[in-house]
């Protein structure tokens, strides 16, 4: 009965054998095919990153293009001359770089130090002004 059930199901059993835990045919090759697999892996991941790279640096080439054509400057080379002006302001300082003071701020002349007393006396008729200065 078992010979006829090889028969009937012809190579499946060998299917059914490895499904069931039993033993595996090993390949002799396996190793090295699986060795070249990955090498052809990475070989197409190179080949990719290089396309890619060759892209932007087209990409940057126009964008380079443009900057200059309408005089802008890069993000990196302001943030730069940013920081160059900050360090250049605080070399020297031991504390933190003070805060840049918004326009408008301070600009006045500084008016005298005028108490409350010498602004009432101004209002106050002339004999009175005399005894408050006295």
């Amino acid at each position: 009965m078992e010979f006829v059930m090889k028969q009937a199901l012809g190579g499946a059993t060998k299917d059914m054998g490895k499904m069931l835990g039993g033993d595996e045919e090993k390949d002799p090759d396996a190793a090295k095919k699986e060795e070249e697999r990955q090498e052809a892996l990475r070989q197409a991941e190179e080949e990719r990153k290089a396309k890619y790279a060759k892209m932007e640096a087209e990409r940057e080439v126009m964008r380079q293009g443009i900057r200059d054509k309408y005089g802008i400057k890069k993000k990196e080379e302001r943030e730069a001359e940013a920081q160059a002006a900050m360090e250049a302001n605080s070399e020297g300082s031991l504390t933190r770089p003070k805060k840049a003071i918004p326009p408008g701020c301070g600009d006045e002349p500084e008016e005298e130090d005028e108490s409350i007393l010498d602004s009432v006396i101004k209002y106050l008729p002339g004999p009175l002004q005399d005894m408050f200065k006295k």
